[in-house]
């Protein structure tokens, strides 16, 4: 069947199972949109292209499926940079397609001619320049393979004018043949045995668990390995839904901002075992003062990750589920078939409870006080669904919705850890909730980042995506106040925001919204009612929350865990 080199694409995505894309048509990329008129795949056209990244991004969190994105050359290939970057740093499976000037202009700076594929190299696991449209759908299958085996990431199809234009025989490659390119391997059995062995003979073991768990869909096989064992999970940011949030082995949050019972057993620990976690600064802390009488065993999919930061006494490069299973079955065989015996752990988890009981998480609402963000965050939890999706931006926001939310469901967690990306969280939201159509999604955002893809808000009204978002409005860049306050004597350089500039209520109801505002606590729980009964449209709330108000407990970059900061009176430092 004879077909063009655009028509191959679309019927590619097709057969790769895509239902779902987001983008924006522009010149270079006209000729594959044209024969997306007549294709089973829904089209999401969004109002900036990084909306379209993090739209993809969103959809593979919630679903695990690969997003999809489709933008044209130059300036869009550039717009989508930074959801790539963000989609590498946490793993994310994610498909780009990028229009491209036609090969003979490639070189001669046509308009919007960019070395996207140059541009690209460092934030994308691989990407292809199409050279013949023949060509087109191995390269399509070959991308949605890198994208979701072994360690999940981005990648980028660049496809010239001309070459979508070029007609070819349509076929469907039977497989995928790249040299090169390592399939994840079985957990050696040997490793597996070494590992058992280790977490037998700790007396003050903890299980560190990051993003690779909900990458593995190995959330099972972790609560069965915790149950086993009796050892206390810590969830890192990224994984945060991975274990439950209510099993009394559950620490929550560990690092700069985490638990002070996570972060503290994480540092008088002698074992840690670390499921899919990469040892990330803002876990450690001072390196060489993190965990430092622990042994370590560290599963990750990914080999270059087994010793990169943290030597690792016993290291497994395998998929996380298949390693859990894997030790678990071999603690299973020691206790049947040797003479071991777990050490008594009751004085270590004595200590742990001690520390849960003296140091919560705490913050202070007074009635006629001024609305705490935290008082927000624990409101929205207990007036939605227990599956409900909360999706967040970057900053202060973000912290507090890791702390005071309760995960008890994996999937349910989708944030910007490793790049940070302020502004993440209304297009992600939007992503997240067209791959979860029946679920309730909130994203919970600060005025900084609402004000850097709001516009999304457009796309999800034209799209009838009714996603609900809740902005803790301080009036402040508030995370990078608090460092000023805290580390540079109150010089509070360029962080003032205004509460009233933009007026996100109006704001909210120019894009189609219903808009919100809450300034008293005892309307916050009845206009989160409020804003959940609309189904047919977004919600925006306006909750204008206390400025002072800073995130505890807190590390200072580049000290040790030991140094945690509980809260802002003197002395709350805990060693």
């Amino acid at each position: 069947m004879q077909m063009t080199g655009a028509q191959a694409l679309i019927k590619s995505l097709e057969m790769e199972g895509t239902e779902v894309m987001f983008g924006l048509p522009g010149g270079a990329i006209l000729p594959v949109y044209d024969p997306l008129l007549e294709s089973t795949i829904r089209h999401i056209l969004v109002r900036h292209e990084q909306g379209a990244g993090h739209m993809a991004e969103g959809y593979a969190h919630a679903t695990g499926r690969p997003g999809v994105a489709m933008v044209t050359s130059g300036p869009a290939a550039t717009n989508i940079v930074t959801p790539l970057c963000d989609a590498m740093l946490d793993s994310i499976p994610f498909v780009c397609i990028t229009g491209q000037v036609p090969l003979s202009a490639i070189g001669t700076d046509a308009f919007q001619e960019c070395d996207t594929t140059g541009i690209t190299m460092p934030v994308t696991k691989h990407n292809w320049l199409i050279q013949r449209a023949s060509d087109i759908p191995t390269v399509i299958r070959e991308a949605f393979y890198v994208a979701t085996t072994g360690r999940p990431g981005p990648v980028l199809v660049d496809i010239p004018k001309d070459i979508a234009n070029q007609t070819m025989e349509w076929y469907w490659p039977d497989g995928v043949d790249l040299p090169g390119f390592r399939a994840p391997q079985p957990p050696d059995p040997r490793l597996a045995r070494e590992a058992a062995r280790l977490i037998l003979a700790a007396e003050r073991p903890v299980i560190y668990a990051g993003g690779g768990i909900l990458k593995a869909r190995a959330a099972e096989a972790l609560r069965r390995l915790a149950e086993l064992t009796g050892i206390h999970v810590v969830t890192t940011l990224m994984a945060r839904g991975s274990f439950p949030d209510d099993h009394p082995l559950c620490l929550g949050m560990p690092g700069m901002h985490g638990n002070y019972s996570a972060v503290t057993a994480m540092q008088q620990s002698d074992l840690l075992i670390a499921l899919g976690s990469r040892f990330d600064d803002r876990v450690t802390g001072k390196v060489p003062a993190f965990a430092p009488q622990a042994k370590i065993i560290h599963v990750d999919i990914d080999p270059a990750e087994i010793g990169k930061v943290r030597r690792a006494d016993v290291g497994i490069a395998a998929d996380c589920r298949a390693a859990i299973e894997a030790i678990t079955a071999a603690v299973e065989a020691e206790l049947r078939d040797t003479a071991t015996v777990a050490p008594d752990r009751s004085d270590w988890n004595a200590t742990v409870g001690g520390w849960q009981a003296a140091h919560p998480l705490s913050y202070d609402q007074e009635d006629d006080g001024p609305l705490k963000p935290q008082f927000c965050i624990e409101q929205l939890r207990d007036h939605t669904p227990d599956d409900t999706i909360v999706v967040s931006g970057v900053g202060q926001h973000q912290m507090w919705s890791s702390q005071y939310w309760k995960f008890n469901h994996p999937y349910t967690w989708v944030n910007s850890g490793g790049l940070g990306t302020m502004g993440f969280a209304v297009p992600a939201a939007i992503g997240a909730k067209v791959g979860k159509p029946d679920r309730m999604v909130w994203a919970i955002d600060g005025d900084g980042c609402f004000q850097m893809t709001a516009q999304e808000l457009v796309t999800a009204t034209a799209e009838r995506v009714p996603i609900k978002v809740a902005i803790l409005n301080n009036a402040y860049l508030g995370m990078v106040r608090q460092w000023q306050e805290l580390f540079y004597k109150e010089r509070y350089s360029e962080v003032y925001l205004s509460p009233d500039l933009p007026d996100y209520v109006k704001w909210a109801e120019a894009m189609g919204c219903v808009g919100l505002r809450v300034e008293n606590p005892e309307d916050v729980a009845p206009t989160i009612e409020k804003a959940n009964a609309v189904d047919d449209r977004p919600v925006v709330i306006d909750f204008r929350v206390d400025y002072r108000e800073k995130v505890y407990p807190m590390v200072p970059a580049g000290s040790s865990n030991d140094d945690i900061i509980l809260g802002p009176a003197e002395g709350e430092g805990g060693h």
